[in-house]
């Protein structure tokens, strides 16, 4: 499998984009999935070339209205059992799917 591309965004693509990419860094790690995790903001993240995109609930419709690829939602950016179950469902539903 080839390595994904994962985008953590939020607002600004600073702070809470960069907390949400070190837990999705750990997850993937964890799982012994290669991924290059980076964060992005609002505005641009439709516009980056990558495989998923993690946000918030409250950034998700605007997003997944314009992304070309899949939209996940995070409720809690430091929610570690989330952020994991959600990176593991990710691979089982859209992974399989290629």
């Amino acid at each position: 499998m080839k390595e994904l591309r994962v985008q953590a965004v939020c607002g600004f693509g600073v702070g809470s984009s960069t907390l949400l990419k070190m837990k999705l860094d750990q997850a993937f790690r964890k799982n012994n999935i290669e991924a290059t995790v980076f964060a992005g903001d609002v505005a641009t993240s439709t516009s980056t070339q990558c495989d998923v995109i993690f946000t918030s609930r409250e950034l998700a419709e605007t997003i997944g209205s314009r992304a070309k690829c899949p939209v996940i939602v995070i409720n809690s950016f430091v929610d570690k059992v989330e952020i994991e179950a959600k990176v593991l469902q990710y691979m089982a539903d859209y992974q399989d799917r290629k």
